[in-house]
């Protein structure tokens, strides 16, 4: 068994470089060359196109964003300091569908977290993904107003649904919350939804009989107080590349026995081999990347004017 685990244990880290760092180059940067996030980050507003995801979540950027209004009739965009409320607008129509489906659940609507910045690509800080505008962070935290003012949006924080030990979710975790997940696994649109693995495991126990909507929530570190939406490619970019089916990586509902390694072996500390290994070139982290990694379409996205 600790064996079959551990083989489990290296597909999901395997499974999670390609999700993270799919496609990276080793270009070498010739010296003073500027890092790609720094030139996105800079942009403050869209690029003067027709809306295009170009490239891979977590390689690529956005032609011809859309911005998330601060404030919707069923949403608010938090931490507007950051301006990363762009994305395709399929994404805009997704927010839109799952915030009034969030009031008909009995929330008066949803939070929104990290989108994409003005013209997509790898950003300054915290995220590898949200990379072309088809992903959103969504909050755990049900909203109490939808009429804050900037600066509170900028202090407020979520709430964590799982214990500290990371095995259960706690008593912050609702049925609503589990329903508002189902709608958006259950949306057309939505490629994969990334939770924190003891979320995963609750909705495998409650899920009833209708399950086939559950493959698409994914376990992943890093999503106790927010759940990840990713959409799939839009007709409009045939530049854009998918990712991996779920289908041939996971089998069924994703409640089999490989799920629950995320709360045994991930949890156990590292141990580190006897004898110094070699060490391997790794791929460019989003943070390190510059323009030779990105597709050449997204030099143009960056420059136009």
């Amino acid at each position: 068994m600790i064996l079959r685990r551990r083989g489990i244990g290296r597909l999901v880290l395997a499974g999670l470089a390609v999700v993270f760092l799919a496609g990276t180059s080793h270009v070498k940067p010739r010296p003073g060359e500027p890092l790609a996030n720094r030139l996105f980050g800079a942009k403050r507003t869209p690029s003067p196109q027709k809306p295009r995801a170009v490239g891979y979540y977590a390689k690529g950027c956005l032609a011809g964003a859309r911005q998330l209004p601060e404030t919707g009739p069923t949403w608010q965009a938090m931490r507007l300091s950051r301006n990363r409320n762009w994305g395709h607008p399929a994404l805009i129509a997704f927010i839109e569908r799952l915030s009034r489906k969030a009031r008909e659940l009995g929330w008066k609507g949803l939070y929104i977290g990290d989108m994409s910045q003005p013209r997509g690509g790898p950003m300054t800080s915290g995220h590898a993904s949200h990379q072309v505008g088809l992903d959103v962070d969504i909050w755990m935290l049900p909203p109490r107003s939808l009429h804050l003012s900037a600066a509170r949006r900028e202090v407020i924080s979520s709430i964590s649904v799982r214990t500290r030990d990371q095995r259960r979710v706690n008593g912050n975790w609702t049925r609503t919350h589990m329903e508002i997940l189902k709608a958006a696994a259950r949306d057309p649109a939505v490629d994969r939804i990334f939770v924190a693995a003891a979320i995963k495991i609750d909705m495998c126990r409650k899920a009833g009989r209708d399950r086939r909507w559950l493959a698409k929530i994914r376990p992943l570190y890093g999503h106790a107080d927010h759940f990840h939406v990713r959409l799939k490619c839009p007709a409009d970019s045939p530049g854009c590349r998918p990712q991996t089916p779920i289908s041939r990586i996971s089998r069924g509902d994703g409640c089999d026995k490989s799920l629950y390694w995320w709360v045994t072996d991930y949890l156990k500390p590292h141990k580190k081999p006897e004898t110094a290994a070699r060490p391997r070139p790794h791929p460019r982290r989003a943070r390190e990347m510059i323009m030779a990694d990105l597709p050449r379409q997204c030099r143009k996205v960056l420059n136009a004017q």
